[in-house]
């Protein structure tokens, strides 16, 4: 055969079956996106501009908000929450070796020595809550919270810690609390996110912006960072030269080119873009009002230690009030530093421990009284708490004479107010050192369950397709706590 035949015949063959393989492809593509989940393709979102519209709970909800107070780092427990006068007979001995048999520590080594906490607990309310003296005013609201002692977690090092308190798995890449109540509830307002995180402290969290983002849910329902010094968010203002009625038309027709990209492709993130641009011209004007704190009035101000114009934890606290006034669905405060180690001043419970907490107590036990007196604890979910524990040892990393304790996940203390907690509850209990759980152990998995039923959510139904499974925050656990609430 000629080699211009040959290359004729080669031509043709090749040419009929790339016809034949890529017809198999598209009719199989074709029924498999009619077989899979629709919103993958962006049938919940035609219209881009209701993607984050209130949506009706599974069942009547007790609570529609949550502002969420996280203490990166890891508060001691010991030290606040959940006093061990035991600890304090046995302080400098040695710890029972078969307490801590084939334990693994982040830092500690050899055998370490029972450390008891230096301040005095004290019992408040009618209730009769134990609350460390680091704390005076969060024992004025012991009536209205509900301690849960008896918290435990997986992870021991900080970031796949704060990862998995957040996103309910260790591992970067799934939607944190924030997004999944977002894309479960929407949000009761229509100018400013569904989801707003505030950050104080000494640097951003271990877990980084994974903590509250959208994992693989549509990146629209992630979190969306405000700032309380300088401008809250950055680039909001028009450059200069560019008017209002510039920037509005020039919205309107890219909003027109991503719809019509839309309509060829149904990709979802062309839909968050397209709401994304729109939430930041409404943002452009009801931002500035929001974060200006100071109109608020002067018995405000005293009641959270607020400065206007400060980066500090007392004024996000107040931002954070002001934000679920106005129908934000989920608020989350980071607050860093409560790493406490001793290995310097900088980072022990003698002396950077009372500065933390004087740092939050205030404000984080104002927000609690504000939302009440003005009838929307009700409605409103607090809840404060680090990643895990500290044990009830001293570190004394390399031999330091600063006391500070080590990472602890077997037990911790967390405090949540509001939403239909059952108030002045001290729930679960420690053992007599502080070490293991003794009764009514909570883990992550309940904790998430416990807070979206009272959010009105099913968490065994609010799920997410993605690569071939449903996908869930509390993944294939969790259980409801029903002592917890009222």
């Amino acid at each position: 055969m000629r080699d211009d035949v040959f290359s004729s015949e080669m031509l043709r063959a090749s040419t009929r079956r790339h016809f034949f393989k890529q017809t198999g492809f598209g009719i199989g593509a074709a029924a498999l996106t009619g077989m899979l989940n629709s919103s993958l393709f962006g049938a919940e979102t035609s219209d881009p501009s209701s993607a984050l519209a209130a949506k009706t709970p599974m069942f009547p909800a007790k609570a529609k908000s949550i502002i969420y107070l996280f203490m990166a780092g890891a508060p001691s427990q010991v030290d606040l929450l959940d006093p061990k006068p035991l600890l304090q007979k046995y302080d400098g001995q040695n710890v029972p070796a078969e307490l801590t048999k084939g334990e693994r520590f982040a830092f500690i080594k050899g055998t370490p020595k029972l450390l008891g906490s230096p301040y005095e607990f004290k019992r408040c309310g009618k209730s009769g809550a134990e609350i460390s003296e680091l704390l005076p005013h969060l024992q004025g609201v012991a009536d209205d919270v509900t301690i849960i002692r008896s918290l435990h977690t997986t992870q021991f090092n900080h970031a796949p810690a704060q990862i998995f308190m957040n996103t309910g798995f260790q591992i970067i890449g799934r939607p944190s609390m924030g997004a999944w109540m977002t894309y479960g509830l929407g949000s009761e307002c229509k100018d400013l996110p569904g989801f707003v995180v505030l950050i104080s402290g000494e640097n951003q969290p271990d877990g980084g912006k994974a903590c509250w983002g959208s994992g693989f849910l549509p990146t629209l329902y992630q979190g969306v960072e405000f700032r309380s010094q300088g401008d809250p968010v950055l680039f909001l203002n028009n450059p200069d030269g560019v008017s209002a009625k510039t920037r509005r038309e020039s919205l309107d027709l890219i909003r027109q080119l991503n719809e019509m990209h839309l309509a060829s492709n149904g990709d979802p993130e062309i839909a968050t873009r397209i709401a994304s641009y729109e939430m930041a011209y409404k943002m452009q004007s009801s931002v500035p009002e929001l974060v200006d704190i100071s109109k608020e009035p002067d018995s405000i101000h005293e009641m959270y230690g607020t400065e206007p114009g400060k980066k500090s934890f007392a004024n996000n606290c107040l931002l954070a009030r002001r934000l679920v006034e106005r129908g934000v669905r989920f608020v989350q405060l980071y607050h860093r530093g409560w790493d406490n180690h001793g290995t310097s001043s900088h980072d022990d419970i003698v002396n950077r421990l009372p500065s933390l907490c004087e740092e939050t107590d205030r404000a984080a036990a104002a927000l609690v009284a504000d939302l009440k007196q003005r009838g929307l604890l009700e409605s409103t979910i607090v809840v404060w708490g680090g990643e895990f524990g500290r044990t009830p040892m001293n570190e004394a990393r390399n031999n330091s004479k600063f006391l500070g304790r080590d990472h602890h996940p077997r037990a911790f203390t967390m405090w949540v107010a509001g939403g239909g907690f059952r108030p002045g509850l001290t729930f679960g209990k420690t053992d007599e050192l502080g070490y293991n759980i003794a009764e009514d152990p909570v883990d992550v998995h309940d904790l998430h369950a416990t807070i979206l039923h009272q959010m009105g959510i099913e968490h065994t139904k609010l799920t997410y397709r993605f690569q071939g499974r449903d996908f869930r925050l509390t993944d294939v656990a969790g259980n409801v706590v029903d002592r917890l609430i009222s």
